[in-house]
């Protein structure tokens, strides 16, 4: 077998995996499956986690790829379930400031918790020679992952 084939065909099998892991994970209850949040209200959470809890209008747009028009919306539904709270900016009062409210920060954590549960389960059922490997996989990942940087 060729070099080339061999590592489409290591990628594959990653990719499969993985999707069948997260079919596992899916059988669990997790505060995640349990919400009302549609995927972009999720990714809107997301975003303001890792822009430090706050970010504008156009941000968020920026970040999910569509128009300012379609953020009011979203922001509108996390409003009322008091995910996040919206306010002028101190610097420019065109602008309006999304931000994370405690409740949004705590759905968060108990994602977060719940997925960092899961997964200590399993880990524990692994032994410490496949726990040594899958330290330096998961380290050799994010490096690459953060060589490429953005989207």
């Amino acid at each position: 077998m060729k070099v080339n084939d061999e590592r489409e065909d290591l990628i594959r099998r990653i990719n499969e995996t993985q999707r069948s892991l997260g079919r596992v994970f899916a059988q669990h209850p997790s505060p995640l499956f349990t919400s009302n949040l549609t995927m972009r209200q999720f990714k809107v959470v997301l975003l303001l986690s890792a822009s430090g809890g706050s970010a504008s209008g156009q941000e968020i747009a920026a970040g999910l790829g569509v128009g300012p028009g379609t953020v009011t919306g979203i922001v509108d539904r996390l409003l009322a379930q008091g995910l996040v709270s919206r306010h002028e900016d101190p610097h420019d009062r065109r602008v309006r400031r999304v931000e994370l409210t405690p409740a949004g920060a705590a759905f968060l954590e108990e994602v977060n918790s719940v997925g960092s549960q899961q997964m200590r389960r399993i880990m524990d059922h692994l032994d410490t020679e496949t726990l040594r490997a899958l330290d330096e996989v998961t380290r050799a990942i994010r490096a690459a992952a953060e060589k490429l940087g953005g989207p």
